[in-house]
C-alpha cells in the first residue's frame, strides 16, 4: 500500500492534515482507493493513497482515473448554458419546444416540462431508471423513448427530488441542439476548449490507455470488485464522466470564473442562483447544489456522485477563490467523500457546517412516521424503537441496469429528529444524513425525502 509513502511527501501542513484524516478513515472502513486534490490561495495540492483494484493493484495518485458520477449533470447544465448563450435554448419553453415527439407518462405534464425543471430536479417522475441501450448513437435517444413508463410521483415544479431521468433528457437536448451525439458535443464545448485532457466519456479507448480504478462493494465483510464497471452509454449526461482530481480542479476553477471562459461568468453565476429548497442537501440552483457554512460567512457549491462501487464529490468556494475535490473506489467510500467538506472547512477556514442537536421523542408521538417508504429502486420501512425511527432498507437492485439483482441491505439506521418533520441519521452508513417529511394541503404526512428522493408513504 503506498498511504503511508505519500503521505510522507506532502509539505504543505494543511493539506497532509487533510490527506492524514482521510488515510485513517481508508484503514477504518476498508476503501481500496482514494485520490484528492485541494485548490487555495492559487496553488493546486493532489494526491492518492491506496490502490485502484484489489485484484490487479496498482498505486492511485492524483492522475488516475475514477468514475465522477453526477458531477456529470453540472457539465451537461453548463452545457446548456452555452446553447442559452448561442440562443438556441430558453429554459423556460417546453422541452416540447425541441422535442416535439416527447412522451412522458404525464400528458400534462410532458406539455409543460421546461429545461428549468430537469436542471433543478422538479420534473416530479420516478427519477432512478438505468438501462443499457448499446454504445451506439442512438443509446440516449432510446432511453429518452423508454421515460414514458415512469410514474409521476409529484405535481411538476411542485417539490424538490433528485430525479436522474431528468439529465437523460437534458443529454439528449444537447444532442438535438447541437446535432452530435452527446459526448461530440462535450468534447468540443467544454472538454477541449477547458484542456481537460484526462476527462472522457465511455466508451473510449483513451480509458484503457491510463491508470483507471475499479468500483468496490463490501459482501458478507469482504471487499470484492463490482462488476460490470460501465453504467452505460445512455447514461453519460447523468453520470458517465471519467476523471481525474486534478481534471475536476481545473473544471472548479473555471466554474469560479478564473480562466478560459468558454461559458461567460453571467452564465456560470446564474447557475449558482438558488431555484429550490433541497432538503438536507440546502438548495438548489441550475444543477450546483448551495449549502452555508455555520454562520453563513461561506457560501459552497457542489455536487457529488455515486455509480457502481465509485464516490466522488467537488466543492467550491468562490469568494475564497477555493476549490475540493475527492474520488473514492468502494462504496464505503461515500463516507470519506460526504465529510470530505466538513474537515476541509475546519482545517482551512475554522469554519464548520451547521450541525443539528438531535432529541428522543416518546413513542407514541412518533407512530405517525412509522410505515413503508416505496420508490422501484430505494424502498424502505421505518419502524419506531425507544425513542427513535429505525431505518430498515429494502434492497431492489436496478442499477446500473434493470435486471441486477439487490445487494445486501445497508444496516439498520436510527433517525432522530432535530426539528418539525426534520431527522438526522445517527448510525452509519447514514450516520449525519438528513431527511425531511412532507406533508399535503390539508397536513397530511405524504412523502419522506432521504438521500435526496422524496419516497412516497403507502397506504
Amino acid at each position: 500500500m503506498n498511504r503511508k509513502s505519500a503521505l510522507e511527501k506532502i509539505k504543505d501542513k494543511k493539506f497532509k492534515k487533510l490527506c492524514e484524516i482521510i488515510v485513517a478513515e481508508m484503514k477504518r472502513l476498508d476503501v481500496p482507493g482514494v485520490s484528492v486534490g485541494v485548490w487555495n490561495a492559487g496553488k493546486e495540492f493532489s494526491a492518492g493513497f491506496g490502490v485502484t483494484s484489489v485484484e490487479n493493484p496498482l498505486p492511485v495518485n492524483a492522475d488516475t482515473l475514477f468514475q465522477v458520477g453526477s458531477i456529470s449533470k453540472t457539465f451537461t447544465g453548463t452545457l446548456l448554458m452555452r446553447l442559452v448563450e448561442m440562443g438556441r435554448l430558453d429554459l423556460d419553453a417546453p422541452v416540447r419546444t425541441y422535442l416535439p415527439r416527447l412522451q412522458l407518462s404525464d400528458p400534462d405534464v410532458t406539455a409543460k416540462v421546461t429545461t428549468r425543471h430537469l436542471l433543478t430536479h422538479t420534473g416530479g417522475w420516478v427519477g432512478d431508471y438505468f438501462n443499457d441501450f448499446g454504445n451506439g448513437n442512438n443509446a440516449l435517444a432510446k432511453m429518452v423513448k423508454s421515460l414514458v413508463k415512469l410514474p409521476q410521483v409529484t405535481p411538476l415544479g411542485e417539490t424538490w427530488s433528485y430525479n436522474n431521468t431528468g439529465f437523460n433528457l437534458a443529454g439528449r437536448l444537447v444532442e438535438v441542439l447541437t446535432k452530435m451525439p452527446y459526448e461530440k458535443a462535450a468534447q468540443a464545448i467544454l472538454l477541449d476548449p477547458l484542456g481537460l485532457k484526462m476527462s472522457f466519456f465511455y466508451p473510449d479507448d483513451n480509458l484503457l490507455t491510463h491508470r483507471f480504478a475499479v468500483g468496490h462493494a463490501k459482501w458478507d465483510d469482504e471487499v470484492k470488485v463490482a462488476r460490470p464497471w460501465a453504467v452505460g452509454r445512455a447514461t453519460n449526461p447523468v453520470g458517465g464522466l471519467v476523471s481525474t482530481v486534478k481534471d475536476l480542479l481545473a473544471y472548479a476553477r473555471f466554474q469560479m470564473g478564473n480562466g478560459e471562459q468558454v461559458v461567460s461568468r453571467e452564465s456560470l453565476e446564474t447557475m449558482r442562483v438558488p431555484q429550490a429548497e433541497a432538503g438536507g442537501r440546502g438548495k438548489i440552483g441550475l444543477t450546483w447544489f448551495i449549502r452555508s457554512s455555520q454562520a453563513g460567512e461561506l457560501t459552497i457549491f457542489g455536487h457529488g456522485g455515486a455509480t457502481h462501487g465509485q464516490q466522488a464529490v467537488l466543492q467550491f468556494i468562490p469568494e475564497k477563490n477555493f476549490a475540493l475535490a475527492a474520488l473514492a473506489n468502494s462504496d464505503d467510500g461515500g463516507r470519506i467523500t460526504d465529510n470530505l467538506l466538513k474537515w476541509a472547512l475546519e482545517i482551512y477556514f475554522d469554519s464548520t457546517l451547521p450541525t443539528p442537536t438531535p432529541s428522543q421523542k416518546p413513542d407514541i408521538e412518533l407512530e405517525e412516521y412509522a410505515g413503508t417508504y416505496d420508490l422501484p429502486l430505494s424502498a424502505f420501512t421505518l419502524e419506531v424503537k425507544d425513542g427513535y425511527l429505525v431505518k430498515n432498507e429494502i434492497p431492489r437492485g436496478g442499477f446500473p441496469t434493470p435486471e441486477t439483482p439487490p445487494g445486501p441491505a445497508a444496516p439498520p439506521i436510527r433517525l432522530a429528529f432535530y426539528d418539525q418533520d426534520r431527522v438526522i441519521g445517527l448510525d452509519e452508513p447514514g450516520k449525519g444524513a438528513l431527511g425531511d417529511f412532507l406533508r399535503d394541503k390539508k397536513g397530511k404526512l405524504s412523502l419522506f425525502r432521504i438521500g435526496g428522493r422524496a419516497h412516497p408513504k403507502a397506504v
